[in-house]
This record gives structure tokens, C-alpha cells and sequence, in this order.
């Protein structure tokens, strides 16, 4: 099958030619020759440079998802299996792979593409629509190379209901790929167990990436009052018990993650020292405030308050919102442990809202360490979509 050109417009594709995966609409001059939506497609650069290979949508904004920079590489199952396989062994060489992130899309030349795996269950989230049709081959490819290692795959679930779908195209999906199986599934991740669920829970059903930064926080609650804000599933609430807090306070605005928190609270034998709370966090901690409240440590663990650059200013007051209730709430000399996970919110911006913050509530910050995502949701350099989590702790102290 010959397959259709497409050639860049002059002094554009800097995205493309800095390592990145991604190559827009309004980048390109010209297309030669015929292509379905979905086809592998050959780059050129204006004056003919060989730029590689990529799937090409032409219902998307983002036209071309990059698989190879080598136009010679046929897009097969040698090559998937290759793909996968570096993926799998980086993260055997850089985190706990009990559950981790296999896939992480464009940072592991995958575009489009998540493979989650929760102990002995593998998610996948497909976002593109050329890699879409690959799924159930690199579903498979997964299983064989995860079999050699004596890792035994119980089941593979679809989760491709994301919204972002719609922008590509296609219809939001999920189910079975190959056989059904029971799709309660239970990890443990730094000593602590929780219940994932796999079919209706958040994206893939559990977020990975905050790991070691939970694992962070538990040195700092030892004995403490702690509250944590948008407990989800109390992943960050479970951490700081486990690790000796006397007390935590765990809030979340989901009736349904509140009652999955409790359960997994029970299951470490911590309902004692946890109290969840389904309640608005703007709502409740003024009312924290006023009740003249303390904490010793205070995370802040928010959903992406913003998806696109339009709305990065409402998510500024957002945040800026619950780090001044925050700080307020932390007796002198506590933790504050704050972030973002939302790309847009630049780590310029964060770093500057958290600042503007502390001075309007005269703290003085001392900043205790700075983190991203967990290494299983690898940063890839020229790609700066996915570097998204921004984490802080600090030590929060009155004026005097």
C-alpha cells in the first residue's frame, strides 16, 4: 500500500523537529495521494526532509500523531511489540511495578495510548483515532510480553470514555477486550490496600501518578491532625494514617468515591482514625475556618480545575481559593502539601499563585521538597503536554 505525503509549510512543525509527536492542522502545505482517516501517513518538511512517520485525522486539530522518525519503519506488530517492550522495561528499572502506568501515550511513542496495569489487570484508554485501531493487537502484544516476565494477565478492560474522543471522531467506548472477567481488583501501593474500580471509577479507575508523592507526605504526619481535601478514593488520607496520624479529616465532593475511601479504609483497618466527609471543599473549609479549626498538615490534592488555556484564569482563583483557606487552617510551623495536575497550569504560574497567596495570609513558606509524577508517567522533553502534576510541600510560619 503506497502511502499518502504530507508536506509542512515553511518554518513550521518546530514541535515535530524538537521531539515531539504532534503536528497541527494549520502546519501543513499539502497532502499527496489518497488516505483514510486512521492511515499511516509519511512526513516531509517543506523542502523535502524525511521527518518521519505518523497517523493522520483529519477530524482533529491535532492532524498527525508521530509513531517513528524513520520514514523506512513499517508500522507492524515487530514494531508494536518493540514499542511495548521498551515501555515495560523502563518501568521495570524505575518503579514498582505491582500496578504502574505501562503506556503513557506520546511519552512512550505511543501516541493516543494508555495501558494502566492494576496488579493482574490491564486498562487501556485509547484517545487517537490511528492507534485505535491497533488496540486490540497491543492489548495482546502486552499480555505475551508481561507472560514472559511470569506476570499472569487476568483480564484487559477498555476505558475509552473519554470526552476527548469526541474531538477525534469517535465514539466513547469501554468493555471487555477478549474475555469478561470479575473486574474487582485489588492493589497495594506503599503498604497501603486499596479497591480499584476498574469500570466506573475516575479515567482508568485509580490515579498512579501521585505515588511517591503520597509516600512524601507520610513522614510529616506522624502524630498529626491531618486534612486532606479531594480525598477521591483516600488515597492521600489512607497514607497519613498508616503512617501514625492521630486523627485525619478526609473530604470529597462524590458520594460514590467518599464510599469507596470508607471501604478502603476498612480494608487496612483504619476507619478509626479516618472520618470521611462528602462535602465541597470551597464550601467547607471557610466553615473549618470559622469553627477556629487547626490541622498540622493540610493536602490539597484538587481535580484539573482548567483543560484549556481559555479557562487557566477561573482555575488561578481556584487555586488561589483553597491554598489561602489552607494556610489559614495550618497551625504555625505545620505542613501544606499542594498541587496541580493540570497542564495548563504551568509550574510558573502555580509556583506564582501559591506565592501571591502566602503573602496575602502573611506566611512565610519553606519549601520542604518539590515534585512531579510518579516516573511510570515519564516527562518527555519537547512533548509539553505530558509534563502536567506540579507538587509541593512546604513548611507553613506565621509573620513574626
Amino acid at each position: 500500500m503506497s502511502e499518502a505525503i504530507v508536506t509542512l509549510k515553511k518554518r513550521e512543525g518546530r514541535t515535530v523537529k524538537s521531539g515531539g509527536a504532534w503536528i497541527f492542522d494549520n502546519e501543513i502545505a499539502s497532502v499527496m495521494g489518497a488516505y483514510q482517516p486512521g492511515d499511516i501517513v509519511i512526513v516531509h518538511d517543506f523542502d523535502g526532509y524525511p521527518l518521519g512517520k505518523g497517523f493522520i485525522n483529519p477530524h482533529s486539530k491535532i492532524r498527525i500523531r508521530m509513531m517513528t522518525r524513520n520514514q523506512e519503519q513499517q508500522i507492524d506488530r515487530r514494531f508494536l511489540r518493540m514499542r511495548l517492550q521498551a515501555a515495560w522495561d523502563y518501568r521495570k528499572k524505575t518503579v514498582d511495578t505491582g500496578s504502574c502506568r505501562i503506556v503513557f501515550g506520546e511519552a512512550d511513542f505511543l501516541p493516543g495510548l494508555i495501558i494502566d496495569k492494576f496488579h493482574d489487570v490491564l486498562v487501556v484508554q485509547s484517545l487517537a483515532l490511528g492507534i485505535d485501531r491497533y488496540k486490540e493487537e497491543i492489548a495482546e502484544l502486552l499480555r505475551e510480553i508481561l507472560e514472559a516476565d511470569g506476570i499472569a494477565v487476568r483480564g484487559i478492560y477498555e476505558r475509552s470514555d473519554a470526552k476527548v474522543r469526541l474531538q477525534e471522531g469517535m465514539e466513547r467506548v469501554r468493555g471487555f477486550i477478549g474475555e469478561p472477567f470479575d473486574t474487582e481488583v485489588q492493589i497495594e501501593e506503599n503498604g497501603v490496600k486499596y479497591y480499584v474500580d476498574i469500570v466506573e471509577g475516575q479515567k482508568t479507575g485509580f490515579f498512579l501518578d501521585q505515588k511517591y508523592n503520597r509516600k512524601a507526605i507520610r513522614r510529616l504526619c506522624k502524630d498529626a491532625k491531618v486534612l486532606d481535601c479531594f480525598t477521591h478514593t483516600g488515597s492521600f488520607a489512607l497514607n497519613a494514617a498508616q503512617a501514625g496520624a492521630k486523627e485525619v479529616l478526609a473530604l470529597d465532593a462524590s458520594e460514590s468515591a467518599i464510599a469507596q475511601a470508607k471501604q478502603n479504609a476498612q480494608l487496612n483497618g483504619l476507619a478509626d482514625t479516618v472520618s470521611f466527609a462528602c462535602a465541597d471543599v470551597f464550601e467547607r473549609l471557610p466553615q473549618l475556618e470559622r469553627m477556629g479549626e487547626q490541622f498540622d498538615v493540610v493536602i490539597l490534592d484538587p481535580p484539573a480545575f482548567t483543560k484549556s488555556r481559555s479557562s487557566v484564569k477561573n482555575a488561578v482563583k481556584g487555586y488561589r481559593e483553597i491554598n489561602l483557606r489552607a494556610m489559614k487552617l495550618i497551625r504555625d510551623g505545620g505542613y501544606l502539601a499542594t498541587c496541580s495536575c493540570s497542564h495548563f497550569m504551568t509550574y510558573e504560574l502555580f509556583t506564582k499563585t501559591i506565592s501571591q497567596v502566602a503573602a496575602n495570609t502573611h506566611k512565610r513558606l519553606r519549601q520542604v521538597e518539590f515534585r512531579t509524577q510518579a516516573p511510570d508517567h515519564p516527562i518527555l522533553w519537547a512533548a509539553d503536554e505530558s509534563y502536567y502534576l506540579k507538587f509541593y510541600i512546604f513548611q507553613v510560619c506565621s509573620e513574626h
